[in-house]
């Protein structure tokens, strides 16, 4: 369709085609008064620092507004709840039409990494860490330090880390404590089985979300979170960035009935299996364990004979669906 404007029209030979529209400069006048009231709250409040989590929860709640939209089909989306059937599309054959990362990426890695620290001065690389730590100790500016440290070649992770030894580790809000409520008969039918079901376990049924990997995108998480607490779950999310180690040991902690993980970096495969293997260990392997994220067919498959109990792909856009599923399947564990 560019193509098409592009060499049918005359669009390029002008610098802006909306200039001079009313409706267009209407639109931006909205979105600047609107921005400019928000700043003002957040200036009344005592600035951004002190409202990262309000900033965070109004997000997650904006977003949780759009995703009901789409669900009652209010928002179209095209190819999601909007014109759903079509021509198969080239961008979707082959193996490769969805990003995954190689499981040998890792190990390869892992021994570049080695290989580094082999070769450099391991005595000099000691000092500048320590020296590091000392100056964060101190309280003194630790660029000086930072810069000693990376011409020793000391690595990210190990810079990282001296520095975690003295300020521990930032975990941004999730944006979901609060109880958002969702309506709907659908919602209220599920939240009627969480409540069948919580006093059959004895307890409120325990749904913990987590987010592995390196992958920062969070909005997929957020939501399943918010729609398990609306629909009278305890659900447990504690923000991006966990190790399949920290998660599998919330989910002990905290007695998960399902446990629920959020993929969306291309390295499913890798996470859950090492997540499978702690649950077996951690003797967990009683409790269901949900994946969704992009990934292929070829994949779900896959995780589905690691032992994972269902996957859900950006095509499953209805949550409170999907709640309804995973209050079948803590049940089904529950009975078996």
């Amino acid at each position: 369709m560019q193509q098409v404007l592009a060499y049918e029209t005359d669009l390029l030979e002008f610098e802006d085609i909306f200039d001079g529209s009313h409706v267009i400069e209407a639109k931006v006048r909205e979105l600047i008064e609107g921005a400019r009231a928000e700043l003002k709250k957040i200036e009344a409040t005592g600035g951004a620092a002190p409202n990262i989590e309000t900033m965070k929860a109004a997000l997650v709640d904006s977003n949780r507004r759009r995703v009901e939209s789409i669900e009652a089909g209010g928002m179209k989306v095209i190819g999601v709840n909007a014109y759903t059937e079509g021509e198969a599309s080239p961008l979707e054959a082959g193996e490769k039409n969805i990003q995954t990362v190689d499981l040998a990426a890792e190990a390869e890695q892992i021994a570049r990494l080695k290989a580094w620290r082999a070769s450099r001065n391991a005595g000099a690389a000691e000092a500048a860490l320590a020296q590091l730590e000392a100056d964060a100790r101190a309280d003194k500016n630790i660029m000086p330090a930072s810069l000693a440290a990376a011409k020793a070649g000391v690595t990210t992770g190990e810079w990282a880390g001296a520095l975690r030894k003295v300020y521990g580790e930032y975990r941004g809000p999730t944006g979901v404590a609060l109880v958002i409520e969702t309506g709907g008969e659908d919602a209220e039918a599920v939240r009627a089985d969480v409540e069948a079901l919580s006093e059959k376990l004895g307890r409120q049924l325990t749904f913990l979300v987590g987010k592995p990997g390196l992958d920062g995108h969070s909005n997929g998480a957020e939501q399943i979170a918010a729609r398990a607490r609306a629909v009278g779950m305890d659900a447990i999310y504690e923000g991006i960035r966990s190790t399949p180690a920290e998660i599998v040991a919330a989910a002990k902690e905290k007695k998960a009935h399902a446990v629920g993980l959020s993929i969306l970096s291309g390295s499913h495969l890798d996470l859950v299996q090492e997540v499978v293997r702690l649950m077996r260990a951690e003797g967990l392997e009683h409790v269901p364990l949900i994946v969704g994220g992009i990934i292929p067919q070829g994949d779900a498959l896959a995780l589905r004979q690691m032992g994972v109990a269902a996957v859900y792909t950006p095509k499953d856009f209805k949550i409170t669906g999907i709640m309804g599923e995973v209050v079948k399947l803590v049940a089904a564990r529950a009975r078996a």
